[in-house]
């Protein structure tokens, strides 16, 4: 394992942070001091972070989260609004937010530390599938409506993907996307005639948001989060 992946596996600091620490000559290896993040160790090297020694990468953990409306999706909020890191006691392990939800939105997010693995649930290459319910304004949803959903419309910033979709009312519908751009179901289902009234997501890949209340949260079993790496 590379010398800065090791650091922040360890909950140092962010991978990208632990490389400037380890060109500050702030990290030891086997008593010698290192100043190349690329450095292979493994779990016999010793590794001295300041002088202190580092017991190695912390556990993997993986939190299911449901995000209320209201609450921010990002780790931290210069305004101080309420963020999802604050529905999970971290317990001094630095987790990562997957899966983002604008404010206005509810539903299934992810929590981990697991940052190779936060990569590829959100990374547009590996086209992780989402499932949102959308509760919809304006008139009626029509076959027209869901058939355009279907084949991708055209945004500012370019035609989405097919998506897979369903009505589930007059007014609502089940829309599953592969992609991740910046709040697109709701541009989505505005390009198409109708304003997002209410947006959950109620899966992501193989996880269901189920009977988890908003605001809470459970870790994921061992079985679960193999699932969600063989993505």
């Amino acid at each position: 394992m590379r010398l800065a992946k090791y650091l922040a596996h360890a909950g140092v600091a962010s991978r990208r942070s632990a490389e400037a620490l380890i060109a500050a000559g702030r990290v030891s290896v086997d008593g010698r001091p290192v100043t190349d993040p690329a450095r292979d160790v493994d779990e016999r090297s010793r590794v001295l972070f300041d002088g202190r020694p580092l017991a190695g990468p912390e556990p993997r953990v993986l939190y299911a989260v449901h995000k209320p409306v209201g609450v921010l999706s990002s780790a931290r909020d210069e305004r101080g609004r309420r963020t999802v890191m604050e529905l999970v006691p971290a317990g001094g392990v630095r987790l990562y937010p997957v899966g983002r939800l604008d404010r206005d939105s509810s539903g299934l997010m992810l929590l981990t530390n697991d940052g190779q693995l936060a990569n590829r649930l959100t990374h547009p290459r590996f086209e992780v599938p989402k499932t949102y319910r959308v509760r919809l304004g304006g008139r009626p949803i029509a076959q027209a409506a869901l058939q355009a959903l279907r084949e991708g419309v055209e945004l500012d910033d370019g035609p989405t993907a097919p998506a897979r979709v369903r009505r589930v009312g007059e007014h609502a519908i089940e829309l599953t996307i592969r992609e991740g751009r910046n709040r697109q179901v709701r541009r989505m289902c505005a390009a198409v005639g109708h304003p997002v009234l209410e947006l959950q997501r109620t899966r992501f890949g193989p996880l269901r948001l189920g009977d988890l209340p908003a605001g809470a949260h459970r870790r994921l079993r061992e079985g679960e989060a193999e699932r969600l790496r063989a993505l």
